[in-house]
């Protein structure tokens, strides 16, 4: 009967990290460039403990934990948006921005020019172009940014998006703000291209999740109401035996 209670609360465990990565999906559904995200479940079997009047594999208590979380790299919708700094990038590509720890990626293409005139993220990090950080003097007008990422004005071209891609993109690490590291060297892409004007959206999809979240809200009250009973039982069954003992 302990077992049975231990199993079930490593269920909940698991299930409560379920609903928190699916809230955390459902916060980001209107972020720009974010990659949502799903947990994964593996079975362990106890190997110290079993079942003593179950023969065989039967006797085995199996319980199950969170291995990982899976991420989801499928590119997002892309929207108008009408903004001369915004961009999308169709392909595998990422923007390369600078940080105070380094090189970090981001699909999230709502860039503006700060105060000293560099070109930004919206989270105020340096945008990489192949030369380093783009910037920008007073006066420059008319910006284009061509398909292969070339960024110009009226005084002429002012660098080049650095775009990247990687090899195996579950080597990227989510850090915040549609923000990733990643400790695998990109490659340049010039594959991709760049779409000026045009935001992608969080490839979360809303219907999914929430179906996720009541089928794991379901699954938590089930296992919750099973912990009730077999706790009822366990208690009725020590008065029973402590009756019998006192008689």
């Amino acid at each position: 009967m302990e077992n049975a209670l231990l199993i079930g609360l490593s269920r909940q465990m698991a299930l409560k990290n379920r609903m928190d990565v699916i809230a955390n999906n459902m916060a980001n559904v209107n972020t720009a460039g974010y990659k949502s995200d799903q947990l994964v479940f593996e079975e362990y079997l106890m190997p110290v403990a079993d079942i003593t009047d179950a023969p065989g594999a039967d006797g085995q208590l199996s319980y199950v934990y969170d291995a990982g979380i899976v991420r989801s790299f499928t590119a997002g919708s892309i929207e108008k948006s009408g903004n001369e700094l915004d961009v999308a990038i169709s392909g595998d590509g990422w923007l390369s921005v600078d940080s105070p720890e380094g090189p970090r990626y981001t699909r999230n293409g709502q860039l503006k020019i700060d105060n000293q005139g560099t070109l930004v993220t919206s989270e105020g990090l340096p945008v990489l172009g192949e030369g380093g950080p783009i910037t920008f003097e007073p006066g420059n007008s008319n910006i284009v940014i061509a398909d292969d990422g070339t960024i110009s004005t009226n005084q002429g071209i002012k660098g080049k998006l650095a775009i990247v891609r990687f090899e195996n993109p579950a080597s990227l690490t989510k850090e915040g703000h549609s923000i990733y590291s990643s400790n695998d060297t990109p490659e340049a892409d010039f594959e991709s291209r760049v779409m000026q004007g045009f935001v992608e959206k969080s490839n979360v999809q809303p219907v999914l999740e929430l179906t996720r979240l009541i089928e794991t809200v379901r699954a938590y009250t089930s296992t919750s109401q099973t912990l009730q009973k077999t706790s009822e039982l366990r208690n009725e069954a020590i008065n029973q035996l402590g009756g019998q003992n006192s008689a």
